[in-house]
């Protein structure tokens, strides 16, 4: 099936290729026509399958009509969790929409708040929003009268960061009939229940398993003591020679600590984090997708908006600490079909708790060592020694010896009345 026998109107279909769009993705022709139909959606599906493209263009060609005046009334809007995934939605919608008149506008955090409101005024049809910003601007009497559309992008991962408060403020706040399209990742129990909230006899659609990985993604663990990840990591690099490779960590802390090993290596290296302002962050990740940096060290603030088509390793030097970021972080890669590798470093504590992962995932992740990096097998995890040394030096408990009382015939469980008998005119006798 073609983008054209989808409905699309030629603008959109001129724009879509000249970015390169051949035919559409399972989770697009599966959508699209939904979207058309006014329908509510609930879609799951994995990261780097077309979701932007799915609700994005249908969104464009339902207001393409929409006269160009000032303080026109907002028609849609879209809420994603972080930042740079707001702007990479609103940078694709812009491509989208080249040949149109539909304007759009992003709003997050970390920028000056009177001048997103300028830009309002102007008139703008679409915004991408995250959800503490937009409930800003409502709150400064920002007009949603008359918003047709909704869409929750990465739900899951706006749950996980505590945005479910600010969802449940601005639903209601929309006009009762409106449409809205619930996009996730992931399959949680956080997500069913905003699901429930928030949406009316939707549409569902799964384009693959529950919370698994991209087919297109080859996964690796190897094995390999904490003090020698650094060096694993800067030894895979250049003897592969990647020429590109997003590398995860778990804090900000280790995050800056791999950074300066790494540039110790010689290799070009970015680094972003939330301690780092966000105009600096997105100057690294253009340097990164221009290839001027070879290596970016991201915290799983970056596991949401990173698209960039062809990007072929991501590293985990540090599993996440929740199981369903692991399907974020590696779908940076193998995206839209394409091959990618996802490798994982793991020391004695990790090689546990990657068990979580591949039970969410439903598959096994194959370990391997990397010659001159095999793990010492020597070393044992400290807290099973505290816990070994705790159960030697525990006192044993005394068992507690059962009475039995003679007058109950054997059964210890029964209690002797201690009541008094009632005395009776007989007795009296």
């Amino acid at each position: 099936m073609s983008f054209e026998k989808l409905g699309l109107i030629k603008p959109l279909l001129s724009a879509i290729s000249d970015l390169g769009y051949e035919n559409p993705t399972l989770i697009q022709k599966r959508a699209i026509p939904l979207v058309m139909a006014k329908s509510d959606i609930f879609a799951t599906a994995q990261t780097g399958t077309g979701k932007t493209a799915a609700f994005g263009l249908p969104i464009l060609q339902r207001f393409r009509n929409t006269q160009a005046t000032e303080n026109r009334p907002l028609k849609a809007v879209i809420l994603s969790p972080t930042r740079e995934l707001s702007i990479q939605i609103y940078e694709d919608l812009t491509n989208y929409a080249k040949n149109l008149k539909v304007a759009c506008a992003v709003l997050v955090g970390g920028k000056d708040i009177e001048s997103q409101q300028r830009t309002l005024k102007k008139g703008i049809d679409i915004v991408i929003a995250t959800p503490g910003r937009f409930l800003e601007h409502i709150e400064r009497n920002l007009d949603i009268s008359q918003v047709e559309i909704l869409v929750l992008d990465e739900a899951d991962r706006m749950l996980d960061m505590g945005f479910t408060k600010d969802i449940r403020k601005i639903h209601p706040l929309l006009p009762k009939k409106h449409q809205t399209l619930l996009f996730s990742a992931t399959y949680s129990d956080k997500v069913r229940k905003l699901s429930k909230l928030v949406l009316r006899s939707p549409a569902f659609i799964e384009t693959s398993k529950k919370n698994s990985t991209v087919d297109t993604i080859n996964q690796v663990a190897y094995l390999v003591d904490t003090d020698k990840k650094a060096a694993l990591l800067a030894y895979l690099i250049g003897s592969r020679n990647y020429p590109q490779v997003l590398v995860f960590t778990r804090t900000k802390v280790s995050a800056n600590e791999l950074f300066v090993e790494l540039q110790k290596d010689g290799l070009k290296c970015g680094l972003i984090h939330g301690d780092i302002p966000q105009a600096k962050r997105l100057k690294t990740l253009a340097l990164f997708k221009e290839m001027k940096i070879k290596v970016l060290v991201a915290t799983d603030i970056a596991s949401r908006g990173l698209d960039i088509e062809e990007l072929p390793y991501v590293i985990n030097y540090e599993l996440p600490s929740v199981a369903e970021d692991y399907v974020h972080r590696v779908g940076r890669t193998g995206r839209a079909g394409r091959d990618g590798e996802a490798i994982s470093l793991i020391d004695i504590y990790e090689k546990y708790d990657i068990r979580e992962i591949e039970r969410v995932i439903g598959q096994k992740i194959p370990q391997d060592t990397v010659e001159g990096f095999e793990p010492d097998p020597n070393i044992r995890r400290k807290d099973v020694d505290e816990k070994k040394l705790k159960s030697e030096h525990k006192k044993p408990e005394k068992k507690r010896e059962r009475k039995y009382n003679k007058n109950t015939s054997g059964l210890a469980k029964a209690k002797l009345s201690t009541k008094k008998r009632k005395t009776t005119k007989r007795d009296a006798k």
